[in-house]
C-alpha cells in the first residue's frame, strides 16, 4: 500500500465560498482536482477527505446535505477515474472544543483506525490549520494556492511551514506521485 493522501474539500479539491457550501448547487469543483485525486487513487494511494463543516454545527445546513455534497463529490472522482477511500467530517463549531476540528488530528486517527492506514502520508490543504494538522500527525503536507491558500501562506507559525507549496491539487498530485518514483541517482 502506497502512503495515505489526506485532502481537505472546501478551496483544495471545490472552491470556496464565503458562507459555507450549503447545497449541492453550491459545490463547484476546482478545474482538474478531481482528475488529480483520481491520479491519486490510481497509483495506489489510499485518499481520504478530511474536512472541517461547522456550518452543521451552525445551524445553517444539516448532516444529510453535507452527505449529500461529499457523494457527489466521491462520485465525480470515481468519474474521473478513482475512488475516495474515506470522507471525516468534523461538523462542530470551532468553541466546542472537539478533538476532530482542525488543527486537531481526530479525523485522521479515525482515518487510520477505520481504514487500517499506516503511519505517515501526505496532507494537501489550503489552510494554516491543515498544515498544523498535518504536522501533528507526522504527514508531508503541501499548501495550495486555490482557495484560501494565498492568503494563508503567509500565516504560517515558526516550525509550521509546509513542505512543499502548489498552486493547485494536480501540481500537488504531481509532486506526490514524484516521490513515488524510485530514485534514479541512487545504487541499483
Amino acid at each position: 500500500m502506497r502512503e495515505p493522501v489526506f485532502l481537505d474539500r472546501d478551496g483544495v479539491i471545490n472552491e470556496n465560498v464565503p458562507d459555507y457550501v450549503r447545497t449541492l448547487s453550491m459545490w463547484m469543483p476546482i478545474p482538474g482536482s478531481l482528475e488529480a485525486a483520481a491520479a491519486l487513487s490510481a497509483a495506489g494511494h489510499p485518499v481520504v477527505v478530511v474536512t472541517n463543516q461547522s456550518a452543521i454545527g451552525r445551524g445553517l445546513v444539516d448532516k444529510s446535505t453535507v452527505d449529500s455534497i461529499n457523494a457527489l463529490m466521491s462520485g465525480r472522482i470515481e468519474a474521473a477515474g478513482g475512488r475516495l477511500s474515506g470522507v471525516y467530517v468534523c461538523p462542530h463549531r470551532p468553541d466546542e472544543g472537539c478533538t476532530c476540528r482542525k488543527p486537531e488530528t481526530g479525523m485522521i486517527e479515525a482515518a487510520r483506525r477505520d481504514l487500517g492506514l499506516p503511519p505517515g502520508g501526505w496532507l494537501v490543504g489550503d489552510a494554516e490549520t491543515d498544515m498544523e494538522m498535518g504536522r501533528r500527525a507526522g504527514l508531508e503536507t503541501v499548501l495550495v494556492m486555490t482557495g484560501r491558500g494565498l492568503e494563508q501562506a503567509g500565516l504560517a507559525r515558526p516550525g509550521n511551514q509546509p513542505d512543499h507549496v502548489a498552486a493547485d491539487l494536480a501540481e500537488a498530485a504531481a509532486i506526490i506521485l514524484g516521490a513515488d518514483a524510485p530514485d534514479e541517482g541512487g545504487p541499483s
